[in-house]
């Protein structure tokens, strides 16, 4: 049976994203408003009312406008804002990250899409500080580089305008980064990890690193166990791949890279075993944002989880 999909903020980079994923499915049917109609909030409420699923790519506080417009309970929502992801009564979109996620997925009405910087970050430390191989109690830090197009419209005509010339943008400079809370909550730490964000000149990817320094941390495991516990973690799943290989020399993000719904995780050591970069590799807009968001609709509506991705 065909279900129908509305994507409200579907002109948007995510929106666009999404809607390309889907394209030539026949096990959906998007509604769309025209031009027109797309600020009638009288339509825009049908929209959200037929709906079988909504897909929300809208700022915050909009986003919490719509939900709350959408009063019909046979309506399933996805949000690919901030505005639930720490909430208790919305399923966290990360199926993979731990055990019976994906369940609640399924049976869930509600599901908050996670971070980019937040999957890369709880890929990497949510199933060690679960199975007790590293500290809850450790102040982290996160160093993430993510391709301009994560900024929205604003951010990408400061990147491709006239006269544009930033070449690396530090930001998240007052030390409070939306994602923050995410990361804390999700991988069940005691501290906010420090997190230092930054852009390049690259329009999508995405590069997150955790430096351990293991000599230092008590009660953490050796490298290889790390590894071995993120490799057992994630058998078996065709989205996320923990790479076992010697280390790289390099991990690049290229300026204008093909799309991609994978997450590729490192766990690379020095050579005395004393310290370690947990590094996860994504597309910002892929599993980060749109291809999360396609994976969470195919499990909500019993589909094949990767129908539609990108993981080559």
């Amino acid at each position: 049976m065909t279900k129908s999909i509305f994507i409200d903020g579907a002109a948007g980079t995510t929106g666009l994203e999404i809607a390309d994923r889907l394209a030539g499915r026949a096990e959906f049917s998007l509604i769309s408003l025209d031009d027109a109609k797309r600020k009638d909030m009288a339509a825009k409420r049908e929209a959200l009312n037929d709906a079988d699923f909504v897909i929300l790519c809208l700022p915050d506080d909009a986003a919490k406008e719509a939900v709350a417009m959408t009063t019909s309970a046979a309506t399933r929502i996805i949000d690919a804002s901030t505005a639930y992801r720490i909430d208790p009564d919305w399923a966290y979109g990360f199926a993979e990250y731990r055990t019976g996620q994906r369940e609640r997925i399924e049976s869930a009405r509600l599901v908050s899409n996670p971070g980019c910087y937040p999957t890369g970050f709880l890929g990497l430390i949510a199933p060690l500080v679960a199975a007790g191989l590293l500290p809850a109690d450790w102040p982290y830090t996160v160093n993430a580089v993510s391709g301009y197009s994560g900024g929205g419209k604003a951010l990408i005509q400061r990147f491709e305008g006239d006269g544009a010339d930033i070449g690396y943008r530090s930001y998240g400079l007052d030390l409070a980064h939306k994602h923050v809370p995410e990361m804390q909550m999700h991988a069940g730490l005691a501290h906010a990890p420090l997190f230092a964000p930054a852009v390049a000149r690259a329009f999508r990817g995405m590069i997150v690193e955790v430096p351990l320094p293991l000599s230092a941390m008590a009660g953490a495991a050796s490298a290889d166990a790390l590894r071995a516990a993120l490799a057992a973690h994630y058998a078996g799943s065709p989205v996320v791949e923990v790479h076992s290989e010697a280390a790289p020399s390099e991990l690049l993000m290229h300026a204008d890279q093909a799309p991609s719904d994978r997450l590729d995780l490192y766990v690379l050591s020095s050579p005395d075993g004393s310290q370690v970069r947990l590094l996860a590799m994504l597309d910002n807009l892929g599993k980060g944002a749109s291809g999360a968001a396609v994976q969470n609709l195919n499990i909500m509506a019993g589909l094949d989880e990767t129908a539609g991705l990108r993981l080559l």
